[in-house]
């Protein structure tokens, strides 16, 4: 399975932690489709999509599309609840 990242993703990663988050995408990756792994990540489902946590204050909003796993939003619990309200 692949990686991919949207521009709006791209656009919210915080200078200096590109390698933060590229981790934490790493690891939803490995942690997808095994829910004991879930919860140690944060990973959890919002209905289309999935949140994982990077961090204390990022969330990391993605959903599975074909053989991919895309990701659509990089931001805070504010700018992640705005996404869902506008996305769902």
């Amino acid at each position: 399975m692949k990686l991919l990242a949207t521009k709006r993703f791209r656009g919210g990663i915080p200078d200096g932690r590109e390698g933060e988050v590229f981790a934490a995408m790493q690891a939803a990756l490995s942690a997808y489709g095994q829910p004991h792994l879930h919860a140690g990540l944060g990973l959890r489902r919002i209905p289309p999509f999935m949140e994982c946590r990077c961090g204390l204050d990022l969330r990391l909003v993605f959903q599975r599309e074909a053989d991919a796993l895309v990701f659509h939003l990089c931001g805070s619990h504010a700018q992640v609840k705005a996404f869902l309200k506008n996305n769902r």
